[in-house]
């Protein structure tokens, strides 16, 4: 099978007054289809710029991200929506709704950003409100809903979509534990029910157990980890 992202001696710099921070360097990894891996790393190690590179959200010093066979650098800046919108679902640590809508409105608004039917594009956002168990809020807004249902809103949002590769940067961060724990079961849930391929950042290594693979940002390289064996360290992650 071949995979779906590639990621070839990337690295990422940027300009600082004493100098340039190279937050990580020549990082090669793969994502197959189906796999649901996790990025852990301390704060400030490169986890979110990672992602951002990843679903075209910035661009690499050096190096490259290959989707299937499209080189992500190639692609300008409408391009590059297009592409985040037909081909990538992200959900934040905040869920960014827009307070005005309805949470069936916010789902459906990656739809109605590509002009289509508004009636389709309810329907379809129908669907996934009840995909994360809130058809009954549909007609509330973000500000009526607790922390752990606006969380959910903005999954159904990410994947209303129906997107190839789910981007996921500290989905539960803002959450308490326990409803942390059930957004994390929701995630994993809907990845196993709707064959997803989602890449996560979380903090939680518990979380990070329970996913396919785990990769560690440290010190500027990537180091991958079996779930089973977070706690017995890591090992260097060589290109394959």
């Amino acid at each position: 099978m071949s995979p779906l992202l590639r990621v070839h001696g990337l690295s990422k710099e940027f300009a600082a007054p004493h100098g340039t921070i190279r937050l990580f360097d020549g990082l090669y990894f793969q994502i197959q289809p189906g796999e649901m891996v996790a990025v852990v790393g301390q704060s400030g190690a490169g986890k979110s710029t990672l992602l951002h590179l990843l679903g075209a959200l910035d661009i690499p010093t050096s190096g490259e991200v290959w989707f299937d066979d499209v080189n992500l650098a190639t692609l300008n800046a409408d391009r590059a929506a297009d592409f985040r919108n037909r081909q990538l679902g992200y959900v934040w640590q905040f869920h960014y709704l827009l307070p005005e809508f309805s949470a069936l409105e916010n789902v459906a608004m990656p739809l109605l950003a590509r002009d289509l039917d508004r009636y389709k594009a309810l329907k379809e956002a129908s669907y996934w409100l009840d995909q994360v168990e809130l058809g009954h809020r549909a007609s509330h807004r973000a500000g009526e809903l607790s922390g752990g249902e606006q969380q959910r809103v903005a999954l159904a949002r990410a994947l209303v979509t129906r997107p190839r590769l789910l981007l996921a940067d500290e989905p539960t961060g803002d959450l308490d534990n326990q409803t942390a724990e059930n957004v994390f079961n929701l995630i994993e849930r809907l990845h196993a029910s709707h064959g997803l391929t989602s890449l996560l950042v979380t903090h939680n290594e518990g979380f990070a157990r329970r996913c396919t693979r785990i990769l560690r940002l440290q010190s500027g390289r990537l180091l991958e980890e079996e779930p089973s064996a977070i706690h017995r360290g890591a090992q260097a992650f060589t290109q394959a």
